[in-house]
């Protein structure tokens, strides 16, 4: 590779699977089924990258575009954890090429029109916790591999189109009214379209009105809801035992241990 021929492209993976492609070079790149274009492209300071499990880092700058990274998908959250890959390749024949860095987004700040974001390295994930905690609780996501319940069973699940705009935080949600007080509690609200499409919030407050249930969500949404916008309320879990038990008839794949002793226990004495 020709230290004259050489460029720099990039590719951003978001969670919601959308993949953006971006070059330094003056005209468009294609490999790996991404089409990497020039015209809003980013650049990066000197990646710093560690012998042993030091944490490689960097930053990336880029222009907000409404035509590739906006400020209302940096806003909503949509770039947050997402992959990053770079490649140094040879922009006369992209066949050679080299993987530089392969890591993840971390902080973004935005300002005056562009937005600093951190890049985070694959060593960055092994400085969090790992491992199973033996707790009363279980630490399964509901719906999720470990907990294997199927939230598309009758009763667990209800989608509506939201009859007014609201502020993303509290939802009044019509014809609702057949699912007992604080069903949805701890559950999730999940947006299917508009503004807001693939973002949720947990729920806080669940409770019946007159008209279907009110719903409060922990934090608001980080885009804007209109009215007509699809909703998907899924039913919510305190992962204790009994609730496994009773409200989803899951406690085979209950992974909380309920009878582990408490601190109590250790101060138990002998009877006389």
């Amino acid at each position: 590779m020709s230290a004259t021929t050489q460029a720099r492209a990039w590719a951003v993976t978001r969670r919601d699977g959308l993949v953006l492609g971006f070059t330094d070079h003056d005209r468009a790149l294609a490999f790996e089924g991404i089409t990497f274009a020039p015209d809003a492209g980013l650049s990066a300071r000197a990646l710093v990258a560690g012998s042993g499990l030091a944490v490689d880092n960097s930053e990336v700058l880029g222009a907000l575009s409404g035509a590739a990274i906006s400020e209302a998908d940096i806003e909503a959250g949509r770039y947050d954890g997402a992959e990053v890959r770079l490649w140094v390749v040879d922009w006369t024949d992209v066949a050679q090429r080299r993987l530089r860095f392969r890591g993840s987004l971390g902080e973004i700040r935005r300002g005056e029109g562009a937005f600093h974001a951190e890049l985070r390295g694959l060593t960055e994930r092994l400085n969090q916790p790992r491992g199973r905690s033996f707790q009363r609780s279980c630490p399964a996501v509901l719906g999720d591999g470990d907990c294997r319940f199927d939230l598309e069973r009758p009763g667990y699940a209800a989608g509506l189109a939201l009859p007014e705009a609201g502020d993303g935080q509290h939802f009044l949600l019509p014809g609702l009214g057949g699912f007992a007080a604080g069903w949805f509690l701890h559950g999730r609200l999940q947006v299917l379209d508009g503004a807001a499409r693939g973002l949720e919030g947990i729920v806080k407050e669940d409770r019946p009105t007159a008209d279907g249930r009110a719903v409060l969500l922990w934090e608001p949404l980080r885009a804007p809801v209109a009215a007509g916008d699809r909703v998907r309320l899924l039913a919510g879990c305190d992962r204790r035992a009994e609730t496994c038990r009773v409200k989803f008839d899951n406690i085979l794949n209950f992974q909380g241990f309920p009878f582990l002793p408490g601190d109590d226990w250790l101060l138990v004495g002998p009877r006389a």
